[in-house]
Order: C-alpha cells, then sequence, then structure tokens
C-alpha cells in the first residue's frame, strides 16, 4: 500500500523559510518523481518543484532563486527549502508521487496537502 506523507508547513512572516517534506512509503519498485504543487482555492494546483529519485529537478520559474528541492533516495523523501517567503506564497502545497511501479498498478499518490501562511 503506496502512500504519500506531507510535513512542515506552518506560518511564518514575509521574509521568513519553511522547509516542507514529502515521503513515499510502501511497496513499489523503481523511480518514481516527486512534484511539489500548490493551490489557492478557486484556482487549479500550480506545480511549484519537482525532483527524480535520481536527482533531476526542476523548479517553477515563479519561485526560482528562493524555493530549492532536494531528495534523500534512501528515504524516499524530498525536501523543498522555501526561503524568503512572500505572502503570495500562502497558500495549500501538495505533493505528488509519479511514475511509480506498484502492486496495484496505479502510478500516481497523492498527499493530503500541507497548509503554508505567510504574514505578518
Amino acid at each position: 500500500h503506496v502512500q504519500i506523507r506531507e510535513s512542515g508547513g506552518g506560518s511564518v512572516q514575509p521574509g521568513g523559510s519553511l522547509r516542507l517534506s514529502c515521503t513515499l512509503s510502501g511497496i513499489f519498485f523503481g523511480s518514481y518523481t516527486l512534484t511539489w504543487y500548490r493551490q489557492i482555492p478557486p484556482y487549479p494546483r500550480d506545480v511549484v518543484a519537482s525532483i527524480t529519485k535520481e536527482g533531476s529537478s526542476r523548479i517553477a520559474d515563479s519561485v526560482k532563486g528562493r524555493f530549492d528541492i532536494s531528495i534523500d533516495a534512501a528515504r524516499n523523501t524530498a525536501t523543498l527549502q522555501m526561503n524568503d517567503l512572500k505572502t503570495e506564497d500562502t497558500a495549500t502545497y501538495y505533493c505528488k508521487a509519479s511514475g511509480v511501479a506498484s502492486l496495484t498498478g496505479a502510478t500516481e499518490y497523492w498527499g493530503q496537502g500541507t497548509q503554508v501562511t505567510v504574514a505578518s
């Protein structure tokens, strides 16, 4: 049973930093990609950053230079380091695992989301 567990959200003042973690657990095989999205209702989820198990990463232009993503492949955990946070970064952040080879045949898994609030 494959699961995604997110942690690290919270409240911070503008200019502050937060670190989000996304851990893929359960029985699966081979590679995968972990992607962080964020969503401000009623708008759709936007990609923030992604990283493969092998460490190939992408950062959205909107956060480039402030956010960074890394992976601990041994722990199947991706970390999103968010620096110089702005009020417009306030959103619910979701992690998605894709390209997962699982016993059930499902290849994508979503986390439950974690709230990030940036306010004075």
